[in-house]
């Protein structure tokens, strides 16, 4: 004879809700943009984190690993696999400091300045999608920045 389960119920405590969680609505609205990046990196053959560092890498080119960390939130660990992917695609080089080998400098290729063109409707796309003024997502994203900023503070 099989026992039944008691029935769910909502908690008590309505911050136990998990659609009054800040931490999911994070969470799923990344999955989702994710998931909306993806076919519109496809073309330029990127992933996502991949897309970050040109992003990064456009802005200031020539940083260090440890620096292009910093501004990305990952760790050497979870970088420099990533890295060495995008040099044996073609679209940064790995170059070793002189005066100390264990700093390294990435460099975009030509064919990681080209691909810097052919990404340049990709914020559109994303902003049109999104349906909302772009005046309403600067201030979005300012506002999950600063939230950021405490977390880590």
């Amino acid at each position: 004879m099989t026992t039944l389960k008691p029935a769910l119920t909502a908690p008590s405590n309505p911050a136990l809700l998990l659609d009054n969680q800040l931490c999911f609505a994070l969470y799923s609205t990344s999955l989702a943009m994710t998931k909306l990046y993806k076919p519109l990196l496809a073309d330029l053959g990127l992933t996502y984190p991949q897309y970050l560092v040109m992003l990064v890498l456009w802005e200031r080119d020539g940083l260090m690993v440890s620096e292009l960390g910093e501004r990305l939130f990952l760790d050497s660990g979870t970088l420099t696999p990533l890295l060495k992917r995008m040099e044996v695609s073609g679209w940064v080089a790995r170059i070793r400091a002189v005066d100390d080998e264990r700093r390294v400098h990435i460099t975009l290729t030509a064919a990681g300045r080209a691909l810097k063109v052919r990404a340049a409707d990709i914020p559109e796309c994303i902003l049109s999608t999104a349906q909302c003024p772009l005046p309403e997502l600067v201030a979005l994203t300012q506002q999950v920045q600063a939230l950021r900023q405490r977390f880590i503070a």
